[in-house]
Parts: C-alpha cells; structure tokens; sequence
C-alpha cells in the first residue's frame, strides 16, 4: 500500500486516524503497532512474519542484557546482529551470488530500513542496558510505525523514545501534519513521476543511440526524480508522524546546492548518513587513529553504503565512486570548494549527476557508455554528438518541470512556506497540489517509489 495510492489516502489514513484519535490514549500505541502491521500485510504478506520475528528475537534479547555482564551482553549483540545482517544478506545478497534464476524470492519490503533501525536499538542497548524498552507494545510501535516502516527515514530508538510514552495529538499537528504530506505528495506526483518519464524513454531508446544533450538531461532527468522521489516519501513520513503525535527526523536539506560532496552527504539521505557514521565510522575509530587508518574506515563506511543500496557491482561502484571524491577533498581541495561557492556547487552538481548514472545503471558497461556519452571520453568518433530536434523536443516537453524541481530545490521555497503557511491563498495552492496529485495518482499507468527497491 503505498502514500500516494487511493487506498491509502482515501481508505487506510482517514480510518485509521478516526480510530487513533477517539482511542484513550493510553492504548494509541497499541493502535498504531496493530493499524502498522494492518499496513504492512497489505503490501507485503509472503515475508510479515519475518518483522514478527524480528521483534519479538530483538525485544527479548534486548531484555534478557538487563543485569548481565558485558561479556554476557556482548554476546547476546553478537547473536541478535547476527540475525539482522544474516537474514538481510540471505534475501538481498545472496541471489546475486548463488544467482537469481536458483533463488527466486522477493524482497522483503523495507527490510533494509527496519534491520537498521532495530540493529542500532539492540546496539544501544549493549552500550546502555539500563534504557531498554520494557514494553513489547512500546517496541513494535516504534520498528513497525507505518509512516516510516518501509522506506525510512532510519528511526533511532532513543530519538522517539520519550514520544512513545508521552506526546501531543491535537488538530494543530493533524493540520501541519496534512500540510507537510501534501507538499510531500506533490513532490511525487507532480516532478519526480513526470520527470522520470524522460528518464524511461532514454531507457526505451537505447543508450547507444542518444545524444551528448539528451545524455546530459536524462542524467539531470534521474537526479531529480530520485531527489524528488525520495524526499516527497520522507515528506509524508514526517507529516504522518506529526499527525501521530511524532517528530521524525529530517531526511534531506537541499542536497542539490550542496558546495562539496562532503557537504552534500551531510544533507542527502541524512538518516542513513548518521547511521554509518555512529554504528560503523565512529567504531572502527573514525578519523582518531591517523591518516591511513582513516582511509581505511572511510573505505569501509563508503562500500557498505554502495551495496547497503542493493547486490550490484555499480552499487559498489558507486560507493567506492564517493569514497575517493571525498578522500580527495579531505586531501586537496575540499577547503577551497566550501569558500568558494559558485564553484563548489557546479563542481558538485556534475560530479553528483555523474554518480547517479552509475547508481541508476546495473551494468557497467552500460554506465561507461552513458558516461562516455556525456563527457566525449576516450572513445568512438560519435561519443560527443549533439542531436538538437530531439534535445528540443524534450525541452518543449520538461522544460517548465526542469526549472519548477530547480527552483524547489533552494531555500526560497521553504522560506516561503515558513512565512506563508497560515495564509488563505497558500491553503488554496496546497488544495490545488493536493487535487493534481490525486489527478495523477488516478490517471498514472505505473507509481513506484524508487527507494522500495533498496
């Protein structure tokens, strides 16, 4: 069941909130861990008794660390992580091992966000037994709460921790909460779907057969729609979670006028960037054990980040990819870049852009076609070819959807939004977002959400 479906927006949230808001409170977390497994099952039946178990193995051997010795606690860690990366490497790694058509299985939906998020919970509970959770109820709600169960953003325990036993449901937060969702919601419907649709029909022509330009607007094409993508999906998490009485954190912070690429991971997919930073960086001893040993983490932390995405060689790829150009700024020009900002961002745009094509193409030798096709490398005669009817033609088509994700893609927008949330004629433009989405959720041969599949 995905946000932005009629079942959800017009069947699955009214009834579920009608029902969270008449319960006493006192029993809305029971309502929110049933109404999430409620919408889990619906997307995902085949694999639901595998977060089941997940919680129960994790509630009850976070309990039995209360009172242990470190050596016992460490021990239970082991066995419970274990588990996590086991069963996470069982179903999306080891088919591309072993070979998809000998393992046919599916994906277990979100099962990559909620191993994280319980793994970090066990390990916290390692370094601080005193803090787990006592409550089977308390626990399920927090891994399986349905805004950010199957596609994040990565939800640390101790951040809600106090939320889930006390917090605020009120109409304001139902009002901000709907806002937020419908800015959410647009960001889809409105640019990341109509954008990838350019993206497609590169796809559907061939990249052997594109030109220079159209190389270039379908890389920009992706970068958008992924950006638009998945932060619209964190938007309606976080607008959810304040109907629920949540604040969930923040997953972007305009990542696309970033002025290096350390400064862009600092604002792109900001959850899972903490993630590795705390439970992987920081452990392995980060950047306190000298210079080689630092490169050395970084290379760890940027390969588990690559295929953390998916079992692919262009996913490690493109984790090795950051690890350099992050290497190199730590090195040389990083300081430069973050004082010179009209640089720095071209310089970061088109290294990011360039990225993407490795991200979004499986094959290699794909990727080093369409990377041929944009910088003219090394290569055939016809490399760097410009073909301007059709480059024309897509810029009569996306041309206005271009400059409407750029300028979203600023601060103004949000400055905007801040001053004017409360204002008539901003309420009228949210109701029309709101009706065009829906217009487009009807009228839309396909709907995916891009990150479902990591």
């Amino acid at each position: 069941m995905l946000f932005c479906s009629e079942t959800f927006i017009f069947g699955f949230l009214p009834v579920f909130l009608l029902i969270y808001y008449i319960v006493p409170e006192r029993f809305r977390n029971l309502t929110l861990f049933l109404g999430s497994l409620w919408f889990y099952i619906a997307g995902e039946r085949t694999w639901f008794f595998l977060i089941v178990l997940t919680l129960g193995l994790h509630f009850a051997g976070t309990t039995l660390m209360k009172g242990k010795t470190q050596k016992l606690r460490k021990g239970i860690l082991i066995l419970l992580l274990l588990y996590d990366f086991g069963t996470l490497f069982v179903f999306k790694y080891l088919p591309f091992f072993v070979g998809k058509e000998h393992l046919t299985w599916s994906l277990p939906l979100g099962i990559s966000f909620y191993t994280f998020q319980i793994a970090a919970y066990a390990i916290d509970v390692y370094r601080r037994p005193e803090e787990y959770e006592q409550n089977f109820v308390n626990l399920g709600t927090y891994l399986c709460m349905f805004p950010q169960l199957i596609a994040g953003p990565i939800v640390l325990f101790k951040d809600v921790a106090a939320q889930l036993k006390e917090r605020k449901v009120n109409m304001q937060g139902l009002e901000e909460g709907l806002k937020i969702f419908t800015v959410g919601l647009g960001y889809k419907m409105l640019i990341a779907n109509v954008l990838g649709k350019l993206w497609n029909e590169i796809q559907v022509v061939g990249i052997e057969s594109i030109s220079t330009s159209m190389a270039w607007m379908g890389a920009f094409a992706y970068s958008l729609q992924l950006y638009f993508d998945f932060n619209g999906y964190s938007l309606m998490a976080i607008g959810l979670g304040k109907m629920l009485g949540f604040t969930i954190p923040r997953n972007f912070n305009h990542p696309y006028i970033s002025v290096s690429i350390t400064d862009f991971w600092r604002r792109w997919h900001i959850t899972l960037s903490t993630w590795f930073r705390d439970y992987v960086y920081i452990p392995l001893g980060g950047n306190r054990k000298g210079k080689y040993r630092t490169v050395l983490n970084l290379l760890i932390v940027w390969s588990l980040t690559g295929i953390w995405h998916g079992a692919g060689w262009n996913f490690l790829l493109w984790g090795i990819y950051y690890f350099l150009l992050l290497v190199v700024e730590k090195m040389l020009w990083g300081k430069f870049m973050e004082k010179h900002h009209g640089i720095g961002r071209l310089y970061t745009i088109i290294l990011v852009v360039a990225g993407w094509v490795i991200f979004a193409l499986e094959d290699i030798t794909s990727v080093g076609i369409y990377l041929k096709k944009m910088f003219g490398w090394i290569g055939t005669k016809s490399a760097w070819t410009l073909n301007w009817h059709v480059t024309i033609s897509a810029v009569e088509r996306y041309g206005v959807f271009f400059l409407v994700a750029m300028l979203l893609c600023t601060y103004l927008p949000e400055k905007i939004y801040k001053r004017c949330e409360h204002q008539v004629w901003f309420l009228g433009i949210l109701l029309v977002i709101f009706w065009a989405s829906i217009y487009q959720i009807v009228t839309s041969a396909t709907n995916p959400f891009l990150y479902f599949r990591f």
